[in-house]
């Protein structure tokens, strides 16, 4: 004879585990229901005695690693490895420095894909377009401070005077080429050339001024990289108009749908005022391969800007090397520099 199940035991099972923030919930709830007063003190104890955990850490981080994981050229690191052969900055220090500027380079891409308006970086989408434009602004920004921390181990003042001057300079940089495109308003060839001495040069001279003042060299190389931003700056302008593989990587054209006042467009432009057509085509942000077309034709065969953008490019990369020869060569450097203008 089968017993019956008894009362207590049809009535009394227990209740299935709650989730943790239930469980939590009703922690904060009197028997009757009602919810309990938490003191100050277990208030303040749950909003500051927590440990930041390595899962928010990784959440905060996501728009950075993603960017991470497609890497690029990598020339900075390249860089930082030729500066050493004259700078000898102690191992510990250079792997700090190094971190760094590659923490600062991918943040400020973040940023600038945002600023942008861009689809495409290194061949793939901007993280913005995946994790959202203020997820992909506040990551950027905690990486900059993420770097400010890693220098403080170098346990040197000067750098801490070092970082917070070249920042500056960088959204110096960074905020008159958004003035210009923002407003249609064509610089100055000498105002371009200081906007990316700020903002290009930047990286390249803080890697460096990081490490001169971690080496016992008295040497300055601060002119030989303010020539290598210059170079680095409007090569990359002229590829981003007349490289195929760049187009695989950003997009055809892509400093023309952002309105961009790159170097060549403003040789354009400024050649002859009175042809208003190209000055149109960026306030339209245009994506129409035809139109940007027609505007690389007319820089090509109507002012001639690109012969005058390799011209400017041969002069400086002949400037950058004779540099290198004054402070002594450096095998690494010229590799560097001859690998640039060979694509």
């Amino acid at each position: 004879m089968t017993s019956e199940p008894s009362t207590t035991s049809r009535h009394h099972r227990s209740p299935p585990s709650k989730p943790l923030k239930q469980r939590v919930d009703s922690d904060a709830l009197a028997q009757n229901g009602t919810p309990q007063t938490r003191s100050a003190d277990v208030l303040v104890a749950a909003g500051f005695q927590r440990q930041w955990s390595e899962e928010k850490e990784n959440l905060l981080l996501g728009p950075f690693e993603y960017l991470v994981s497609h890497p690029g050229k990598d020339i900075r690191q390249q860089s930082i490895t030729a500066f050493n052969r004259w700078l000898q900055v102690p191992e510990a220090s250079l792997q700090i420095i190094t971190k760094v500027i590659a923490m600062l380079h991918n943040a400020s891409l973040l940023v600038d894909d945002v600023e942008d308006n861009s689809n495409l970086r290194r061949g793939f989408p901007v993280a913005h377009s995946i994790f959202g434009v203020a997820q992909t602004i506040n990551c950027a920004n905690y990486v900059y401070f993420q770097a400010l921390q890693e220098l403080l181990k170098l346990d040197n003042p000067l750098v801490l005077k070092i970082y917070t001057e070249e920042l500056l300079n960088l959204h110096r940089g960074q905020g008159m080429d958004l003035f210009w495109r923002d407003t249609l308003t064509t610089p100055t060839e000498d105002d371009y050339l200081e906007m990316v001495s700020n903002k290009t040069g930047g990286l390249f001279r803080l890697a460096v001024k990081l490490m001169q003042a971690e080496s016992a060299s008295n040497e300055d190389y601060v002119p030989l990289v303010n020539i290598i931003g210059l170079l680095f700056q409007i090569l990359d302008d002229y590829l981003n108009l007349q490289s195929d593989q760049y187009t695989k990587n950003k997009g055809f054209c892509e400093d023309l749908t952002e309105g961009k006042f790159s170097f060549p467009v403003i040789h354009a432009i400024r050649s002859d005022p009175s042809n208003r057509q190209l000055l149109n085509i960026l306030g339209q942000r245009t994506t129409d391969e035809d139109v940007k077309t027609y505007a690389v034709a007319y820089m090509r065969d109507q002012t001639g800007t690109f012969d005058y953008t390799k011209k400017v490019i041969h002069d400086l990369h002949k400037k950058a090397l004779e540099a290198v020869e004054e402070h002594g060569g450096n095998p690494l450097l010229v590799a560097i520099l001859m690998k640039l203008v060979a694509k």
